[in-house]
């Protein structure tokens, strides 16, 4: 029998890519609605756990805090009770793997090729940095949960209009200039690499409490856009707004790579090309309007 694995979040970026990879074959994956289970609501997850199990959580599901956010407010309150909601049933299966950030190292610093080992040295203020961090406390002290730290993940779903990657692909669609506020380092994974590593800490005991998931390397967004600009095959120029480096957002992957001997990740330009045409084939649903300006 597969094995029966609960993946909260499945509507969105991440969630619909898992929907859609060698995972959803493998495994029986239970993938209910915000309807059917409402992570924020304490009655709705207790009802939703009366009479089911599973083998693992995959814990995408999340109140996200971005630019494009529509209630970017209470995101402590709101993801730190979707965590806990699903902690205290964790009677009801073996195995919980969230889906952390390397905001866990507070994204107001400057984090180069950051290690577990730093994680906690600083205290974030922001609430997306703080909820992270309370989750991994949390994390460090129950069994079977593990915390993955993504710095960077694109791919296919996510939001074009702000995702630097997706956004970037969809100006040079349309002839128009890529632009980015400042050149920055980037952990930058793409999202079909991540399947492997879910499959992974499904399959096996995780040895530590927390991973960077990050492939090898960064690549600077200035970098990227000449990627995209030069795949694309347009003649478009690359706006910086402001010059020198801002703060980089890289991590460290020794831990992962220590332990999955045989990982493997996506040349960046194979990965760019792919979503490339991906967006090629769904040209007529991006709306030029929401190009010309940036949020």
């Amino acid at each position: 029998m597969k094995k029966k694995i609960l993946l909260t979040g499945s509507n969105g970026f991440i969630g619909k890519n898992i929907k859609e990879s060698f995972l959803n074959d493998k495994y029986e994956l239970i993938t209910p609605s915000s309807k059917e289970l409402n992570l924020i609501d304490t009655d709705c997850v207790d009802n939703y756990f009366k009479d089911k199990t599973f083998y693992a959580v995959l814990h995408a599901g999340t109140k996200p805090g971005h630019r494009n956010a529509k209630d970017p407010t209470n995101l402590f309150y709101s993801n730190v009770r979707m965590f806990m909601n699903l902690e205290r049933h964790k009677d009801k299966y073996e195995k919980f793997i969230n889906f952390g950030s390397g905001a866990v190292y507070d994204v107001s610093k400057d984090n180069f090729n950051v290690k577990e080992t730093d994680i906690f040295k600083n205290f974030g203020k922001d609430d997306h940095s703080y909820c992270k961090y309370v989750v991994q406390k949390l994390i460090n002290n129950l069994d079977g949960f593990v915390d993955l730290n993504i710095f960077g993940i694109f791919g296919k779903y996510e939001d074009w209009e702000i995702r630097f990657i997706s956004n970037a692909i969809c100006k040079a669609m349309y002839n128009l200039p890529i632009t980015l506020r400042q050149n920055r380092r980037f952990s930058y994974l793409f999202v079909e690499d991540l399947m492997p590593i879910l499959d992974y800490f499904i399959e096996n005991d995780a040895k530590y409490k927390s991973y960077n998931v990050t492939p090898d390397g960064f690549v600077e967004l200035k970098q990227m856009a000449e990627i995209v600009k030069e795949l694309s095959g347009k003649d478009i120029p690359i706006n910086i707004a402001n010059e020198g480096y801002g703060l980089n957002y890289t991590g460290c992957n020794e831990r992962l790579k220590s332990e999955i001997a045989d990982l493997h990740f996506t040349k960046t330009e194979d990965s760019v090309s792919e979503l490339i045409n991906y967006y090629e084939t769904i040209k007529n649903k991006i709306d030029i309007r929401l190009l010309l300006s940036d949020k």
